[in-house]
């Protein structure tokens, strides 16, 4: 649909976004160094070590011993790190860059990384819990990126946000109407786009999170819907 590039929209009590960067920073790390920067037999091998796999998630069936990493629960956290290939990396990573600092300013570093990865293992529970016998594995942070965009739509509806439509044509738009028809895209292609093979529920699960969270995660004073901004 777009691509985020930037948002008029100062933060007021994180003057470095720390923990936002950080994400940022070991998504990237992960991808070049431990995926082959998109290599398809390391992406393929990251994605059944490391992916949430329903089947395995649920105790149905046991991962082969070669590629058991980590304890089989974990995955329900690090499926997010892990991704498909370059676009799909830079994509999710923008919209962390655009949208992620002032969620992570109105909520403080700490609750901003629980927050994260709440809404990371939320989206892919939910993804899990609607196809336990699936052995198809799901990676990508757009489940935990999807929060963000809730958070952040719920926070500051009103700000103006540059994007790149169809990838060229440049626009200053209302966040209310940008990210508000993002979602609706979301919950519209959970249906339309059934068979794709992005998961299209695990991004709605992670917008509902990200909606909740906020309401309880966010500072004291710190209002919803741009109700401090003039």
């Amino acid at each position: 649909m777009f691509i985020p590039v930037y948002d008029h929209n100062r933060r007021v009590h994180v003057p470095i976004p720390y923990v936002n960067l950080t994400l940022i920073a070991f998504n990237v790390l992960i991808f070049v160094f431990f995926q082959g920067a998109g290599a398809q037999e390391a992406v393929a091998a990251a994605s059944y070590s490391l992916g949430l796999i329903p089947v395995v998630l649920f105790d149905i069936r046991e991962l082969a011993p070669q590629l058991q990493l980590l304890p089989e629960w974990t995955s329900i956290v690090t499926y997010a790190f892990l991704h498909g290939g370059f676009m799909h990396l830079i994509g999710n990573m923008l919209f962390l860059w655009v949208f992620g600092d002032n969620v992570e300013d109105a909520m403080g570093h700490f609750r901003y990384l629980l927050f994260y990865l709440i809404c990371a293992a939320f989206s892919g529970f939910l993804y899990a819990a609607l196809d336990v016998n699936s052995e198809v594995p799901l990676i990508g942070a757009s489940g935990a990126v999807s929060g963000v965009v809730a958070a952040y739509l719920m926070l500051h509806p009103r700000v103006k946000v540059w994007v790149l439509v169809l990838g060229r044509i440049p626009l200053r738009l209302s966040a209310m109407w940008l990210l508000g028809a993002w979602v609706l895209y979301q919950f519209y292609n959970v249906f339309a786009a059934a068979e794709s093979e992005v998961a299209w529920i695990a991004h709605v699960g992670g917008l509902i999170a990200g909606a909740v969270l906020v309401l309880f995660f966010r500072r004291k004073g710190v209002k919803l819907f741009d109700q401090a901004m003039s």
